[in-house]
């Protein structure tokens, strides 16, 4: 019943579907594709979402490896507070990061161009996290990026 009363064909263009009902666009740009309608498709709205798409993935393997840096300085220079927990955050960052990798291989060149700026943010967390000044922690990343995705290493 709600989809005859907002049905595709019920918007004027699909710009305007897209502007106010934005899973339905969704679900009409599919079917036109699977139809092979491409007269019917939105093209401009299409490839804004498709290159974002690709920069979700960027944000999110950024994002993990802040909060997986800033255990690993966590886990260095308080060794008194180290927990489970911290341990399995790096876990899980480790594993998210991995499957990332895995379902976009190229976004491994993102990672590696990215350390340095992520190493800056983990250390500012770090800083409000432990209430320790910032110069305990060293100002340029320590640590290979082989080392930070290796699920054993811990630094001392």
């Amino acid at each position: 019943m709600l989809e005859q009363l907002r049905s595709p064909e019920s918007f004027s263009n699909q710009s305007d579907l897209y502007e106010q009902d934005f899973y339905l666009w969704t679900q009409a740009m599919a079917a036109a594709l699977r139809s092979r309608n491409f007269e019917a498709l939105d093209l401009e709205n299409l490839l804004d979402e498709v290159e974002s798409l690709g920069r979700s993935d960027r944000r999110a393997l950024e994002s993990r490896l802040t909060v997986l840096l800033m255990h690993l300085l966590k886990w260095q220079f308080q060794p008194e507070m180290r927990s489970g927990s911290w341990r399995g955050t790096l876990i899980e960052q480790r594993t998210r990061i991995r499957k990332l990798l895995t379902s976009s291989p190229s976004l491994r060149s993102v990672l590696e161009a990215s350390l340095d700026e992520c190493y800056q943010d983990a250390r500012l967390q770090a800083e409000a996290e432990t209430g320790q000044a910032i110069d305990l922690f060293p100002a340029l990343c320590a640590y290979a990026i082989e080392d930070v995705l290796n699920v054993e290493f811990l630094p001392d």
